[in-house]
């Protein structure tokens, strides 16, 4: 997959930051490619659930922003991607210290994009795979 914009990882880093929720939330991007980013998340007691699981939204956000910012990879500099179609599948209980989010583009089209995200909770290194999302984004003009 190759970006329409040379400046891709500087333009998805700064829309990263500028996403206040997403900053309030605490997600770090941890790495841009062309088609794939990763997010992690250090889980703290307010990403948690009344039973101590790290609570689906938690992780429903990740897998969006992160998809999203791998969307955004692919796409001109006059262009952004907006969701408009999201599943979620929750494979196991999400428990760890971090969660970790590996989003990959399936498909960069000139309309719609539809990415891959999958979370992983960490416990003491080790990565265990917990939701699974399908995202599929609009390609729109940049609003000025």
């Amino acid at each position: 997959m190759e970006p329409r914009n040379p400046e891709y990882a500087q333009q998805v880093e700064e829309l990263f930051r500028q996403a206040a929720f997403v900053m309030d939330v605490g997600y770090e991007l941890v790495s841009v490619k062309p088609g794939r980013v990763e997010t992690r998340l250090v889980v703290k007691p307010r990403h948690l659930q009344q039973n101590g699981v790290i609570h689906m939204g938690v992780q429903a956000t990740m897998a969006d922003h992160t998809g999203g910012s791998a969307a955004g990879t692919l796409i001109s500099a006059e262009q952004m991607v907006l969701t408009t179609g999201f599943t979620m599948n929750l494979l196991q209980a999400a428990v760890g210290e971090e969660l970790r989010c590996v989003a990959q583009v399936l498909r960069a089209g000139r309309t719609l994009s539809v990415v891959e995200s999958e979370v992983f909770a960490v416990t003491r290194g080790e990565e265990k795979l917990v939701s699974k999302a399908t995202v599929t984004l609009a390609v729109l003009a940049r609003q000025r």
